[in-house]
Protein backbone atom coordinates (compact mmCIF):
# COMPACT_ATOMS: atom_id res chain seq x y z
CA UNK A 1 0.00 0.00 0.00
CA UNK A 2 1.72 3.46 -0.68
CA UNK A 3 -0.44 6.73 0.08
CA UNK A 4 0.92 10.11 -2.06
CA UNK A 5 1.26 11.47 1.37
CA UNK A 6 3.32 10.01 3.81
CA UNK A 7 4.61 7.18 1.97
CA UNK A 8 4.06 4.46 3.33
CA UNK A 9 5.57 0.89 2.14
CA UNK A 10 3.85 -2.01 3.37
CA UNK A 11 5.72 -5.67 2.31
CA UNK A 12 5.02 -9.17 3.87
CA UNK A 13 7.80 -11.60 5.04
CA UNK A 14 7.52 -14.89 6.55
CA UNK A 15 3.93 -13.81 7.75
CA UNK A 16 4.30 -10.86 9.31
CA UNK A 17 3.25 -7.60 7.79
CA UNK A 18 6.39 -5.57 8.03
CA UNK A 19 6.49 -1.41 6.92
CA UNK A 20 9.09 0.95 5.86
CA UNK A 21 8.10 4.54 6.44
CA UNK A 22 9.90 6.67 3.71
CA UNK A 23 8.96 10.49 4.77
CA UNK A 24 8.43 11.46 0.54
CA UNK A 25 12.53 10.03 -0.17
CA UNK A 26 11.67 8.11 -3.47
CA UNK A 27 15.38 6.26 -2.46
CA UNK A 28 14.36 4.84 0.30
CA UNK A 29 11.71 3.36 -1.42
CA UNK A 30 14.67 1.48 -3.25
CA UNK A 31 15.59 -0.43 -0.03
CA UNK A 32 13.43 -3.39 -0.36
CA UNK A 33 14.30 -4.41 -3.76
CA UNK A 34 18.06 -3.78 -3.78
CA UNK A 35 17.81 -6.33 -0.53
CA UNK A 36 16.31 -8.87 -2.20
CA UNK A 37 18.31 -8.11 -5.41
CA UNK A 38 21.24 -8.20 -3.24
CA UNK A 39 20.30 -11.56 -1.68
CA UNK A 40 19.60 -13.66 -5.46
CA UNK A 41 22.70 -11.77 -6.54
CA UNK A 42 25.31 -13.20 -4.17
CA UNK A 43 23.27 -16.67 -4.01
CA UNK A 44 24.20 -16.62 -7.33
CA UNK A 45 27.96 -15.88 -7.24
CA UNK A 46 28.18 -18.46 -4.80
CA UNK A 47 26.42 -21.16 -7.83
CA UNK A 48 28.40 -18.92 -10.79
CA UNK A 49 31.50 -21.27 -12.02
CA UNK A 50 33.19 -18.25 -12.42
CA UNK A 51 33.13 -17.33 -9.23
CA UNK A 52 32.18 -20.47 -7.13
CA UNK A 53 35.38 -21.68 -6.00
CA UNK A 54 36.28 -18.62 -4.16
CA UNK A 55 32.93 -17.40 -3.21
CA UNK A 56 31.97 -21.25 -1.58
CA UNK A 57 33.67 -20.01 1.68
CA UNK A 58 31.22 -16.59 2.32
CA UNK A 59 28.48 -16.84 4.40
CA UNK A 60 25.16 -16.74 2.15
CA UNK A 61 23.93 -13.24 2.20
CA UNK A 62 20.10 -12.93 3.44
CA UNK A 63 19.02 -9.14 3.88
CA UNK A 64 15.55 -8.70 5.67
CA UNK A 65 15.82 -4.75 5.90
CA UNK A 66 13.31 -5.06 8.69
CA UNK A 67 16.05 -6.65 11.10
CA UNK A 68 17.27 -4.30 13.48
CA UNK A 69 20.93 -6.85 12.75
CA UNK A 70 20.41 -6.06 8.82
CA UNK A 71 23.05 -3.00 9.35
CA UNK A 72 25.55 -5.87 11.15
CA UNK A 73 25.16 -8.13 8.30
CA UNK A 74 25.97 -5.68 5.76
CA UNK A 75 28.81 -4.25 7.29
CA UNK A 76 30.21 -8.00 7.57
CA UNK A 77 29.84 -9.20 4.17
CA UNK A 78 31.25 -5.96 3.06
CA UNK A 79 34.29 -6.67 4.94
CA UNK A 80 34.81 -10.22 3.47
CA UNK A 81 34.28 -9.05 -0.34
CA UNK A 82 36.90 -6.34 0.10
CA UNK A 83 38.92 -9.64 2.04
CA UNK A 84 38.15 -11.75 -1.68
CA UNK A 85 41.31 -9.32 -2.86
CA UNK A 86 43.68 -12.08 -2.51
CA UNK A 87 41.13 -14.63 -4.29
CA UNK A 88 40.98 -14.27 -8.27
CA UNK A 89 37.38 -13.72 -8.49
CA UNK A 90 37.83 -10.66 -6.05
CA UNK A 91 38.59 -9.09 -9.72
CA UNK A 92 35.76 -10.30 -11.67
CA UNK A 93 33.43 -7.21 -12.18
CA UNK A 94 30.33 -9.19 -10.92
CA UNK A 95 32.05 -9.77 -7.51
CA UNK A 96 33.28 -6.10 -7.56
CA UNK A 97 29.96 -4.55 -8.47
CA UNK A 98 28.11 -7.14 -5.57
CA UNK A 99 30.32 -4.84 -3.12
CA UNK A 100 29.66 -1.75 -4.06
CA UNK A 101 26.26 -1.98 -4.43
CA UNK A 102 25.71 -3.69 -1.42
CA UNK A 103 27.89 -0.72 -0.03
CA UNK A 104 25.60 1.72 -1.42
CA UNK A 105 22.56 0.40 0.21
CA UNK A 106 24.24 0.44 3.62
CA UNK A 107 24.80 4.26 2.76
CA UNK A 108 21.08 4.50 2.25
CA UNK A 109 19.94 2.27 5.02
CA UNK A 110 22.10 4.53 7.09
CA UNK A 111 22.36 8.10 6.13
CA UNK A 112 20.04 8.80 3.56
CA UNK A 113 16.98 6.85 5.29
CA UNK A 114 18.02 7.03 8.85
CA UNK A 115 14.64 7.69 10.88
CA UNK A 116 12.94 6.56 8.16
CA UNK A 117 13.44 2.90 8.11
CA UNK A 118 11.39 0.71 11.36
CA UNK A 119 12.87 -2.10 12.66
CA UNK A 120 10.13 -4.60 13.59
CA UNK A 121 12.36 -7.53 14.77
CA UNK A 122 15.94 -7.83 16.65
CA UNK A 123 16.92 -11.43 15.32
CA UNK A 124 20.36 -12.09 13.49
CA UNK A 125 19.68 -15.82 13.53
CA UNK A 126 16.87 -15.27 11.23
CA UNK A 127 19.76 -13.54 8.91
CA UNK A 128 21.91 -16.42 8.64
CA UNK A 129 19.57 -18.46 6.83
Amino acid sequence: MISHHSCIFQHDISEKSLILVSAGRMRCHKVLSMARELTQWAAHLKRDPETSLCMAHMPDLYLDVHNGCVMYKMRTYISLVEGLRQRRCAYTREVRKLGVTLRQLFIIMSEKCHGDLVFTIFDCAALER
